[in-house]
């Protein structure tokens, strides 16, 4: 799979990651948790790495950490969650139980989920980051509106990740904030880069184009994500599923043929669903 260095550090990281928004937020019966055991089997044994989780998410960490504990000898994950609260007690509080139930006693990455209290948790996030329990510390936001504070932030705080929303029908990140996290050198993950489904679902009416075949691309899903990782700003993207189908296509848009410049411009032109 291809890797991206992360700025901070130069450690490599496999580009194609899992989301777990609304997709692992289920109960504990094996019947719901059977085919996200399966998912993250196939997605680790694929070369995939970066999984990424919430405390807003429901029951997605508590499920990731139960069905990752029961997987045999599956490689290491990088495992990514956020705070998601206001004030520094209640902070440290979440993040102890973020911890707890992804059964881990080290995060590979915390993020600022939204920007919430965010000048209260970054000094906890530098605190557990020089303490060896967090590896790297982020910032998100789901909205293009607060593009203008990740950059400030990305600019004045020197955080190590910045989570994002780019597709191929949502670009408001190319015109400043994907260049200031490069300016910054700060690693970028995207989510949401189906639009929730969206594109996917408008995408399926048309017929690939010919100039997928030069990506070795046979789905739709592979077209979407290989766009996305075209941008040399992007570290890694995060396609959320609980299909292992899904899986298996998300994963293929790791391997063969990125796009150049020019396909790139081609893609951006076409690619309006």
């Amino acid at each position: 799979m291809l890797t991206r260095r992360i700025p901070a550090t130069g450690e490599a990281l496999p580009a194609i990651g899992l989301g777990t928004w609304r997709t692992f937020d289920v109960g504990p019966s094996d019947a719901e948790r059977a085919p996200r055991r399966e998912v993250l089997r196939a997605f680790l044994a694929a070369g995939g790495r970066v999984v990424d989780t919430s405390p807003m998410y429901g029951r997605a960490e508590e499920v990731t950490g139960a069905v990752l504990e029961a997987l045999p000898a599956a490689p290491p994950p990088f495992l990514a969650t956020k705070v998601w609260t206001f004030g520094e007690e209640k902070g440290r509080a979440q993040i102890a139980e973020s911890m707890r139930l992804l059964r881990t006693d080290r995060l590979d990455l915390l993020q600022i989920h939204n920007l919430v209290d965010w000048e209260v948790h970054l000094p906890t996030l530098r605190s557990l980051k020089r303490s060896g329990t967090i590896r790297y510390t982020g910032i998100t936001h789901w909205a293009p509106t607060a593009f203008p504070d990740l950059e400030a932030i990305l600019r004045d705080e020197g955080v190590d990740f910045v989570q994002v929303p780019y597709s191929a029908a949502l670009r408001d990140a190319e015109a400043r904030l994907l260049p200031a996290a490069a300016d910054a050198g700060a690693a970028v993950l995207v989510m949401r880069p189906f639009e929730e489904g969206d594109l996917l679902r408008a995408a399926a009416r048309r017929p690939l184009p010919g100039w997928a075949a030069d990506l070795g691309a046979r789905t739709w899903s592979e077209i979407f994500l290989k766009f996305i990782l075209s941008h040399p700003a992007v570290t890694a993207v995060l396609p959320a599923t609980s299909s292992p189908a899904h899986l298996a296509e998300n994963v293929a848009a790791g391997a063969g043929p990125m796009p150049d410049a020019a396909l790139r411009r081609r893609m951006g032109r076409e690619l309006r669903f």
